[in-house]
């Protein structure tokens, strides 16, 4: 008992100091306590970021009606699809989840250029013809390439290096 007291006053003691010292630190004459939101600023906003539209996961799932359930009752709507085409897409606000059935083993991070989570056309969006240079560029190896000698819908897919697998999945 004597041993789990000093514990707890320990951590206690720690986290008590380290408040006091950032507190001291952030508010020291001519300390600008906004740098680090202005840093985060500059690089979510940095040109040479990929515009890849809408983010989803992509589940691979044993029972689309089961699993439609389940997120419904984690406040997600049918969005498209249907069970009887084996896939749904679901939203709860800005969250997009797709319900897959039989279509592709293990999940999939999708992105789709030109669309917002809506579906709707984004005014400005990188061509997935561009994306693809640019990956390929960094050195990225795509294990699906789209055809640069086209346009419109496309897509593109990687695996990052724990194997999870990205689809960039133009369709417009």
């Amino acid at each position: 008992m004597k041993k789990t007291t000093l514990l707890i006053l320990g951590i206690a003691a720690t986290f008590y100091s380290g408040f006091i010292l950032s507190t001291i630190i952030t508010t020291l004459p001519g300390k600008n306590t906004d740098i680090i939101q202005t840093n985060n600023n500059i690089n979510l906003n940095n040109e040479n970021n990929l515009k890849l539209g809408a983010f989803s996961v992509s589940l691979n799932v044993r029972d689309i009606n089961a699993s439609k359930q389940f997120y419904e009752n984690l406040g997600f709507t049918v969005f498209a699809g249907g069970p009887e085409k084996n896939y749904l897409i679901m939203k709860n606000e800005n969250s997009l989840i797709g319900l897959f059935q039989g279509m592709f083993e293990g999940n999939i991070l999708t992105f789709n250029p030109g669309w917002d989570e809506n579906a709707a056309n984004l005014k400005e969006y990188d061509d997935v013809r561009e994306i693809q240079r640019q990956l390929k560029s960094n050195g990225i190896k795509l294990t699906m390439e789209a055809d640069e000698n086209t346009s419109g819908p496309a897509g593109i897919m990687t695996a990052d290096p724990d194997g999870n697998v990205i689809l960039i999945d133009q369709h417009r």
